[in-house]
């Protein structure tokens, strides 16, 4: 018999043996719900081992953000690894004058998440199309998920940039 009829023939009894060992279902089996959604937030606090020398938001409160066990009141600005104070202090005064450093930042950062506060906006038509003629894409988010989003990005070693306004700035349309 060669080694193919072996096989062959075994083949059968293996799929009975199997079928015969294979677990009962029981009936009203409960699973844990699945129905709770995490956000970016939620899921970057998973992520330790974040090199010393990389920038990592780590908690927000109504006015502030703490970057690498360091508390920072206001608006901040973050480009790669550096971070400074931003000037807007409200959701309307994100203008082109308040992003006008990134004609100048090198290498130009593939993406600008812009934290708008406690609720996510739409940034001015002309405000996305300055950033769009930098080269750079926009996102806009609320505050606390693109401060999570950055650190995932920049964890990643992408080029990317975030301005952010405290958390507990809310549009006057809100």
């Amino acid at each position: 018999m060669t080694v193919r009829q072996k096989a062959m023939s075994t083949l059968p009894k293996l799929i009975r043996a199997m079928r015969k060992e294979a677990p009962k279902q029981q009936q009203n089996l409960v699973l844990p719900s699945l129905r709770r959604a995490f956000s970016l937030y939620d899921q970057i606090n998973l992520i330790d081992n974040v090199p010393e020398d990389q920038l990592r938001f780590q908690e927000f409160d109504e006015t502030s953000f703490t970057v690498n066990g360091v508390k920072y009141d206001g608006s901040l600005l973050c480009v790669g690894n550096l971070l400074m104070s931003w000037s807007p202090r409200s959701f309307s005064e994100i203008t082109t004058d308040s992003l006008s450093i990134f004609q100048t930042v090198r290498p130009i950062p593939e993406l600008l998440i812009v934290g708008c506060g406690r609720y996510n906006h739409p940034v001015n038509p002309q405000v996305r199309q300055f950033v769009k003629s930098i080269g750079m894409k926009l996102e806009t988010l609320d505050s606390r998920n693109a401060a999570s989003t950055y650190n995932i990005l920049n964890e990643e070693g992408r080029i990317v940039a975030a301005a952010l306004l405290p958390y507990g700035v809310i549009h006057p349309n809100s």
